[in-house]
Formats: structure tokens, sequence, C-alpha cells
């Protein structure tokens, strides 16, 4: 249960900053406008929060295990907000990632 928790709170985390990327991303590069970079800093603000919430105390650890998740989520965000479409390196590159993830965030440890 505590690594479905872990997991979720990832996918949250990836949402809050990749999303929050993504509409700065909009406002300055699509100039659309100051809403929408100010939409993306507070979700950038917010994932701050939701990396918190890991059940592991150790900052380092979690961001860096985040590191995969965030590899991945940001190609799937491209696929479904603007059209992206990775080729074969892109998913290898990310399954790897997320691998790594797996390996540092889930991996026996005896403490």
């Amino acid at each position: 249960m505590l690594i479905a928790r872990s997991a979720a709170l990832f996918a949250l985390a990836a949402l809050f900053e990749i999303g929050g990327a993504w509409l700065v991303w909009q406002g300055v590069r699509e100039h659309r406008g100051w809403v929408w970079i100010g939409a993306g800093v507070l979700a950038l603000g917010v994932y701050g929060f939701v990396a918190t919430l890991q059940p592991d105390a150790d900052f380092g650890r979690i961001l860096a295990a985040y590191g995969g998740v965030f590899v991945a989520g940001s190609l799937a965000w491209g696929m479904v907000a603007d059209g992206y479409r990775p080729d074969r390196w892109d998913v290898a590159g990310a399954l790897i990632c997320l691998a790594g993830m797996a390996v540092i965030m889930y991996a026996p440890r005896g403490r």
C-alpha cells in the first residue's frame, strides 16, 4: 500500500510540475499571457508541496527518483497536450528512467 501511495504522489507531483511548466511555456512562448503564466507558477508551487507528502523522508532520494517520473511524464504530456509522437529512443529512455526511479525509491533497504 505504501508503494501505491508513493506512486500516486509521484503522478500528482508530475501533473502539477509538468502542467505548471507547460502553462508557463504557453504563456510565454505561445503568447497566451500573464494568466497562463500565473496559473503555471501556482501549479509549480503546489508541486513543491506535493513532493513533501512522500512517505520517505530523504529529500535527495525523493527528487532523484522523481526525475524518472518527470522524464516519462513529460513525454506523455507532450503526446496528450501537443500531439508529440515519441520515437523508440524516447520510449526506451523513459523506461530506463522509470526503472532507475523504482530502484532508487523502492529497493529494499536494511533500515
